[in-house]
């Protein structure tokens, strides 16, 4: 996914022009990575209002991550054909269309179809929102310019969960899609009337057709087998079987093609670097993590702990305290030590808030939610930088935008798989514990029968004790499962500060490259 900054053919933008220019990207970069997060607390109400489980909810989340990185790659053909400025313009005009779009459908098919359209068309956005940025300022606020940046993209992840709970509880689901409509408009229009005269040169460059349709194949195989498996009994099924096979049959001719093809969609050679594959491994690895880990923890809360789409963004929000302040000062300084240390600080951190987590019960108040949270923003804040800077130490140049466009790709798709595979084992192990704690619910347990016993004093009829006994049942289990992920995700972060140590950075030049 190569392209080329345009900063060397137009110079630096100055006063009026540079802080709205700056606004306006930043605006529309904004845009796209809250609607990463802010439908996250609203997939219970979304799920609710269109006749399906919180489950198939959770795909309105994973198709928009696989139609993103699926149109990554793109990016860089697509700039050269009709430049960055016009792309980027389209890019945020399509986007608040498809936004429109979501806010609009009648049925959950319809919602998901405006999902995957909304997913592809961000691809481009973030890629070249950077791009122009660093066209607007001289090659010494390069990093003032990327710090900014970052930070855009740290504060809206914060808000997401907030906004989203605040509007599913007193507007209503449709509206976290409709707010991105004169948003969306006010940055294409303001970026089209700064930056349409610093448009990048055009030319014609062959697209890699073939890689590009086993690429869809095999991620569109894979994913809709994570997401179909647990209601199709897995195996049995065969059409998971023909996914599986689908999968496994695309991605091996995807491999042999693009490592033979002139010009590939994917540049997979760059695996051939130790920092390169062992950076984008345990990023995308620790990705598919923390966002799994992102979408669980709301469900949990709203469906089995009784909280407002409102209050599981409450609990949500404050993990990006510690990552606001800390951000910048990881950033500046990060030059001066080894990313594999600071990529260990932050794996240690998620595993230590990871573990809290798995520490929780059916009573844990609003507090012992909140304080991992809180922590948690330390991670996050010690996650993308150094381990970019590791991904991309000793590359030539000429390698760096092709290495961070195929990182993108795999992070952005481990995340949808994560989100999946996830809530798929919620499900199983909270299946297991069901079992497990029925049982103990026989007519000799002394805990039944005072149970039953104090319900029957309150004037509850027998099918009805029976029902909230079973609801019980499940809170518990669901919440034994959830516990079980956490400190499953624990030991995985754990594990990963091995491969972290794999790797043998040079000397930085590029630390400030960010996700």
């Amino acid at each position: 996914m190569a392209f080329e900054s345009n900063a060397q053919a137009h110079p630096p933008l100055s006063g009026t022009s540079l802080v709205i220019g700056t606004l306006a990207l930043s605006l529309a970069t904004f845009m796209n990575v809250l609607d990463t997060s802010i439908a996250n607390v609203s997939i219970p109400a979304i799920s609710g209002d269109l006749g399906v489980s919180p489950d198939q909810g959770t795909w309105i989340i994973t198709s928009f991550g696989v139609a993103n990185a699926i149109s990554l790659p793109l990016t860089g053909w697509l700039s050269q054909r009709i430049g960055q400025v016009r792309l980027f313009t389209i890019s945020v005009l399509l986007f608040v269309l498809s936004s429109w779009l979501c806010g609009l459908a009648p049925s959950f098919e319809v919602l998901l179809f405006a999902r995957i359209v909304q997913g592809a068309v961000a691809g481009p956005m973030i890629p070249l929102s950077q791009t122009l940025l660093l066209s607007s300022y001289p090659p010494k606020m390069a990093g003032t310019a990327l710090g900014m940046w970052a930070i855009t993209t740290l504060v809206a992840p914060v808000v997401g969960p907030l906004l989203g709970g605040w509007i599913t509880d007193n507007m209503s689901w449709p509206w976290i899609f409709y707010i991105n409509v004169p948003v969306g408009l006010l940055a294409s229009f303001v970026t089209w009337s700064v930056y349409k005269k610093r448009e990048s040169p055009k030319r014609q460059l062959p697209i890699d057709k073939v890689g590009l349709t086993l690429m869809v194949i095999w991620i569109g195989a894979l994913q809709i087998m994570f997401d179909k498996g647990k209601d199709l009994d897995w195996f049995n099924s065969p059409l998971i079987i023909g996914l599986a096979i689908t999968a496994v049959v695309g991605f091996s001719l995807f491999l042999v093609w693009e490592l033979t093809e002139t010009h590939p969609v994917v540049a997979l050679q760059l695996f051939a670097s130790r920092n390169f594959w062992t950076g984008t491994l345990s990023l995308s690895l620790a990705y598919a993590a923390f966002f799994g880990n992102l979408v669980l923890l709301p469900l949990w809360l709203q469906q089995y702990m009784g909280y407002t789409a409102t209050q599981a963004g409450m609990a949500l929000a404050p993990v990006g305290i510690l990552a606001f302040l800390l951000t910048p000062l990881i950033g500046r300084y990060s030059a001066r030590f080894d990313p594999r240390i600071l990529a260990t600080i932050a794996f240690v951190i998620f595993a230590i808030v990871l573990w809290m987590r798995g520490e929780f019960n059916t009573q844990a108040n609003f507090e012992t939610i909140i304080v991992p949270t809180i922590i948690q923003g330390a991670a996050v804040a010690c996650f993308f930088i150094p381990l970019t800077s590791l991904t991309l130490s000793g590359l030539p140049p000429a390698s760096l935008p092709a290495a961070t466009g195929l990182t993108n790709f795999v992070r952005i798709t481990a995340g949808s798989f994560g989100t999946s595979i996830a809530t798929t084992l919620w499900a199983s192990r909270a299946s297991i514990h069901h079992e497990e704690l029925i049982k103990n619910l026989s007519p000799y347990s002394p805990v039944t029968n005072l149970t039953l016993h104090q319900l029957s004093a309150t004037g509850i009829s027998i099918p009805q004790q029976a029902n909230l006994m079973n609801l019980i049942v499940d809170q518990q289990a669901y919440t034994m499962a959830a516990t079980d992920l956490f400190r499953g995700s624990a030991i995985l972060f754990l594990v990963l500060v091995a491969l972290i140590w794999l790797a043998k950075p040079v000397k930085l030049s590029v630390s400030e490259h960010s996700k």
